[in-house]
C-alpha cells in the first residue's frame, strides 16, 4: 500500500514526474482535479478553492470558517485516497497531511532558477520577465499556503524521504529513481501499519468534519486525536451540554471505540466570522 507524496517547485518536473511514476508503478494518480473534486462534493465552493487551494490566505480570510472548512475536508479527502495505498499523491500538502505515516514515501522536486524560468518560457512562450513574475508569484503562494495551514517550511529538506534535482533529468528518468528509493525504504510490515492508522486518522477526521458541518453543533477548534481503540476530541464550547453532544455523535460514529473528551468549557468564547 505504498503512498508517495510529491511536493513540488513550478517547472520542476512535478507533475509530469507523478504522472509517470503512476504509470510505471501502476498506482493511482492524485491529481489536483480529483482532490478538487473530492472537496466539491464535500461543499467545498469553487469560489473557495480559489482562495485556499495551494494559496497563503490574506489575514481575514485566515481566521474565517472557510479556511477551516477547506482544510478540514483537504484532510479526509487526503486520508480516504490513501486508504488503500498503492497511490501518488501531487501537491495539497500530501507530505505534511500524511506525515509519520508508515509506507508513505514523500519526495521534493527541484530545480534551478534559471531551468525552471527556461521551461515557463518554453510552455507558454512568455518572455524572461513574464516567466520570473509567474515563478516568484508560485513559490511565494506555496511558502505561504505551507505556512498558514501546516505551520512548515516546505523548502526544509528533513520533511522529505527523497530529493530529486530535475536539472538534467527526464520524468522518465525522476519516476525511475523515486521507484527504485521507494522499494529501498518500504516494506509490508510497514504498510499494514500505515493502513490501519490512516484508517484511524479518516474515521477521526469525518467524525470532526460532521460535527462542525454538518450538525453544525457550536465547539471551536475541534481535532480528534485517533488510537486502535479510541478518540480523543479536543477543542473549545461554551457548555457542558455542547460537549455532551458532541461525545454522542462521536460515539454513534465510532461505536467500537472509546470517546474520551479534551474539550475545554470557556464562557463567551466568541470565533471570527
Amino acid at each position: 500500500m505504498a503512498i508517495i507524496t510529491i511536493s513540488r517547485q513550478i517547472a520542476s518536473f512535478g507533475d509530469e514526474v507523478a504522472a509517470e511514476l503512476s504509470r510505471l508503478l501502476g498506482y493511482t494518480f492524485i491529481n489536483r482535479d480529483m482532490l478538487e473534486g473530492d472537496l466539491v462534493k464535500h461543499g467545498v465552493t469553487e469560489d473557495k478553492l480559489k482562495k485556499y487551494d495551494e494559496k497563503k490566505p490574506g489575514f481575514w480570510a485566515s481566521l474565517a470558517r472557510d479556511r477551516d472548512e477547506y482544510f478540514d475536508y483537504l484532510r479526509e479527502v487526503v486520508y480516504d485516497r490513501s486508504k488503500d495505498g498503492n497511490c501518488v499523491f501531487v501537491g495539497r500538502g500530501g507530505f505534511a497531511i500524511l506525515k509519520d505515516i508508515p509506507g508513505c514515501f514523500a519526495v521534493r522536486l527541484v530545480a534551478s532558477t534559471p531551468v525552471r524560468i527556461a521551461r515557463l518560457m518554453n510552455e507558454f512562450s512568455w518572455p524572461e520577465k513574464k516567466a520570473t513574475a509567474l515563478l516568484q508569484e508560485s513559490d511565494s503562494n506555496r511558502r505561504g499556503f505551507h505556512k498558514a495551514f501546516f505551520n512548515i517550511d516546505h523548502d526544509d529538506p528533513a520533511s522529505y524521504n527523497l530529493i530529486v534535482n530535475s536539472d538534467s533529468i527526464s520524468p522518465a528518468a525522476g519516476a525511475k529513481i523515486i521507484a527504485e528509493a521507494c522499494r529501498l525504504t518500504i516494506d509490508a510490515t510497514q504498510e499494514s501499519i500505515g493502513r490501519d492508522r490512516i484508517g484511524e486518522m479518516l474515521l477521526a477526521q469525518k467524525i470532526v468534519n460532521h460535527i462542525v458541518f454538518d450538525l453544525q453543533i457550536p465547539v471551536h477548534f475541534l481535532e480528534a486525536t485517533a488510537s486502535s481503540t479510541e478518540i480523543t476530541l479536543h477543542g473549545v464550547a461554551d457548555s457542558a451540554a455542547v460537549i455532551d453532544k458532541v461525545l454522542e455523535t462521536a460515539r454513534a460514529m465510532a461505536p467500537d471505540k472509546k470517546i474520551l473528551s479534551g474539550i475545554s468549557i470557556v464562557q463567551d468564547y466568541k470565533s471570527y466570522p
